[in-house]
């Protein structure tokens, strides 16, 4: 009796190279999904170097203020004054001592972090100076109790909100390099010519 000849079985069937990679480059293109817009590094790094100003402004509107009052506060020297001048444009106060060693002296106070005591012409105050280098001069009450920093804290919020800003689109674009893949959809390596997402026409061998 002649043997039958063994049917190839469907599963056994092998695509020929090019028709595999066809199907492949079609599965690749219904998976891959646009990408949305991409944070720029620019952006980024103008957001950080916004940052880093705020930083440095409230490091100098917070450090100067704080080495004047310890060192007052260490070996300052109060003395009765009298304002002879106030003004705002520029902004300052002036007075002139009436008591103390230096009696009779002019001088205009320190400002703490760009504010100056709210006063006017011919008010009296104590103030207390650096008795080695009496241009570092503040009031008395400021001395003893410095006022809120309000320029410093606006300019902390401010770098807070940057910082915040900053870490947030980080992390959005390195999210979306690693959701998305690729920008563009992928390519067919037999034709050369993108997969939109369109079934790839299988080509008999």
């Amino acid at each position: 009796m002649a043997k039958k000849k063994r049917k190839t079985g469907a599963s056994q069937h092998q695509l020929p190279p090019h028709v595999e990679e066809a199907r492949k480059a079609t599965a690749e293109a219904k998976a891959w999904k646009p990408r949305p817009k991409l944070p720029q590094r620019r952006v980024i790094g103008a957001i950080s170097g916004i940052f880093l100003l705020c930083v440095g402004m409230v490091l100098a509107l917070v450090l100067p203020a704080h080495s004047l009052v310890q060192d007052l506060r260490s070996r300052g020297v109060s003395v009765a004054a009298t304002v002879v001048g106030v003004d705002s444009k520029p902004k300052y106060v002036k007075v002139r001592l009436v008591s103390g060693p230096k009696a009779g002296a002019e001088v205009k106070l320190w400002d703490y972090a760009g504010m100056y005591p709210e006063t006017q012409t011919g008010a009296s105050m104590i103030v207390t100076y650096d008795p080695e280098d009496p241009s570092r001069i503040l009031a008395q009450s400021w001395v003893e109790d410095p006022p809120a920093n309000l320029p410093a804290y606006g300019v902390s919020a401010l770098a807070l909100l940057c910082l915040g800003l900053t870490t947030a689109v980080t992390w959005r674009r390195f999210w979306i390099l690693r959701t998305f893949g690729p920008e563009k959809p992928p390519t067919s390596s037999t034709g050369g010519n993108e997969v939109d997402g369109k079934a790839v026409r299988d080509t008999k061998p």
